[in-house]
């Protein structure tokens, strides 16, 4: 049984890919501190994760069943501290935490440390509407801060949204069981502070200051400025009908959104629109008040939930500018045109050495000792004794194939 677990489950857009990079590939590293981060392939938590919930996704939700018992098995085995990570638990119902919980041996001897980053409203809900368009959505900013903003949140948008958003709710959830000197909460830095704080804060809740890691990040979830995510909003509406799912993760979201568009650092960036801030700032008043009263564990400041003031010029992602958009699409054209080219190179490789292949088969053939061969194999045939003699060969050659 793991003395300690280090539960981290959200909140999205919090540094949460970057961490959990950099804890996949420091695996043996962990390891020689006693930590386990008990993974094979890079999305082992976010399986884990789907499968815990129940949720569907795209169809990964089949090749899901059972990773959470098995990720919970391993932490059960481990008698160091583990570590488990992914934002879409902050959804979880109470019950499915209970389960969570209880399998990983709390209440058996596992001291469970529930573990929560945290960010300001004021940059995750644009972060959270780009994230719904980069995952097929075409519903407009405006839609989506009306629903959002609905008090009912009844929508599938706004059941989401709250469900890893709302902090109050997600330390109830996860926390009801838990005393609060077990629950941390990591606050993201403002923007535009040093580079490596939100790090520092991470090492600092997880345990992990003062070990060598490599922190040099190869996955992460890049931020699209406002014209590039109308861009690709435009994308969603033209072609979810004909692209498959299967498609559109490897061509929209990866090659068109992460690898091109969200290079274009000199766009308008996606914010909160200034007559929302009121709104916000009233639920992030009333969040700070309870969390300070409740005594849980913060690194960093609470206070950095409070967010930046509206901004000065506000691009409207709904009404962006067309010279900016066309700009954007020149660049996501050409991402196409290479990729099709790279494509097309590898196609022609690949039929070349199909031909080649072709050929030296053709050439094995061809000599006298195959044509001897085939000629004993048939005579050999029409005879029981020479049927027995073939299979006896084959057999000793282990082969399966009809050919001598």
């Amino acid at each position: 049984m793991s003395k300690r677990v280090l539960l981290h489950v959200g909140t999205p857009k919090t540094g949460t890919s970057y961490l959990q990079d950099v804890l996949f590939r420091n695996r043996r590293t962990l390891a020689g501190h006693d930590i386990l981060y008990p993974a094979d392939r890079f999305d082992a938590h976010f399986l884990a994760a789907l499968d815990l919930m129940r949720l569907p996704w795209g169809g990964l939700e089949s090749e899901a069943v059972g990773a959470w018992d098995a990720l919970a098995e391993q932490v059960r085995h481990h008698r160091g501290t583990s570590i488990i990570s992914h934002e879409i638990l902050a959804t979880a119902s109470r019950a499915q935490a209970g389960r969570a919980l209880e399998s990983l041996g709390h209440g058996a001897g596992a001291e469970v440390h529930l573990m929560l980053s945290v960010r300001d409203l004021v940059r995750q809900i644009p972060a959270e509407w780009q994230e719904n368009v980069k995952h097929r959505a075409s519903l407009t900013y405006g839609a989506f801060l009306d629903q959002i903003r609905d008090p009912q949140r009844q929508s599938r948008i706004a059941t989401w949204f709250w469900g890893v958003q709302e902090l109050p709710d997600i330390l109830n959830r996860w926390g009801h069981d838990l005393p609060p000197e077990r629950i941390h909460l990591v606050t993201v830095p403002p923007a535009g502070g040093p580079q490596r704080l939100l790090w520092k804060r991470f090492s600092l809740a997880f345990g992990l200051d003062g070990i060598d890691l490599e922190l040099e990040g190869e996955r992460s979830n890049p931020s699209l400025g406002a014209p590039e995510t109308a861009l690709v909003r435009r994308i969603n509406r033209a072609a979810n009908r004909e692209l498959n799912p299967a498609d559109y993760r490897p061509l929209v979201r990866e090659l068109l959104a992460h690898q091109t568009l969200s290079r274009r650092t000199r766009s308008p960036r996606l914010a909160l629109p200034p007559d929302a801030h009121p709104w916000v700032g009233e639920i992030t008043r009333s969040w700070i008040s309870e969390i300070e009263r409740r005594g849980y564990d913060v690194v960093g400041d609470l206070h950095d939930l409070d967010g930046a003031p509206p901004v000065v010029r506000y691009a409207d992602p709904d009404h962006p500018s067309e010279k900016q958009v066309a700009a954007a699409a020149l660049d996501a054209v050409k991402a196409l045109l290479l990729e099709g080219a790279r494509l097309r190179q590898s196609e022609e490789r690949l039929r070349r050495e199909l031909e080649e292949t072709q050929r030296a088969l053709e050439r094995s053939y061809l000599r006298p000792t195959y044509r001897w061969r085939e000629k004993l194999v048939r005579r050999l045939q029409t005879g029981a004794t020479g049927r027995g003699l073939l299979k006896a060969y084959r057999r000793l050659r282990g082969r399966s194939s009809r050919a001598a």
